[in-house]
């Protein structure tokens, strides 16, 4: 009996790919497990962003998809947060954004239209034996309400890359999460 737990636990798929519809941050995803939900707001330049963030951990992956609203008032609020999180994810990962390796591509929106989008894959200095490497790509949509919405869609990896971070990033294991986001 123990054995056949073993084989089975041993045969069950490490991913468990779903559709997770977010209607209120106006997105489809399709994630490799059932993610986890916050929300959280966002002090940023004297005012109150609503910030929210979906994410699981695959073994030493943790795919995640942080969206925030701004309202039409709140629409100049963007270029410059944006700036800010590409800024300081760059200086942590100790590379230059003009400079860090990254892929030109497209992603769909929900009404089939293509549009360009931009993938950074980074490679984080260690401190100690831990190596992590991310692939990251930030998108903006506006609302019908004349508001303005940021996505990250980011898959963060805690260990070894081989043979490089972006074949590593590229495997249609990671890869299914990118090309499967839709915003609406």
């Amino acid at each position: 009996m123990i054995a056949s737990v073993l084989l089975l636990s041993a045969c069950s798929p490490k991913f468990d790919w779903r559709v997770v519809q977010s209607p209120l941050e106006g997105y489809t995803a399709l994630f490799p497990a059932k993610p986890e939900k916050i929300q959280r707001k966002v002090p940023f330049q004297g005012q109150e962003l609503l910030q929210a963030l979906e994410a699981v951990k695959i073994d030493d992956d943790i795919y995640s998809v942080s969206s925030i609203y701004f309202s039409s008032q709140q629409t100049e609020l963007l270029p410059k947060l944006l700036a800010q999180l590409e800024g300081n994810l760059f200086h942590n990962a100790g590379v230059d954004q003009l400079t860090a390796l990254s892929s030109e591509g497209f992603y769909q929106a929900a009404n089939h239209q293509r549009l360009p989008s931009k993938d950074y894959f980074l490679e984080f200095k260690s401190v100690g034996t831990t190596q992590q490497a991310m692939r990251v790509r930030w998108l903006t949509r506006s609302s019908p309400n004349g508001g303005m919405w940021l996505y990250q869609l980011s898959i963060l990896h805690a260990g070894s890359i081989q043979p490089d971070v972006k074949t590593f990033f590229s495997a249609e294991e990671r890869a299914n999460f990118f090309d499967e986001f839709h915003p609406d």
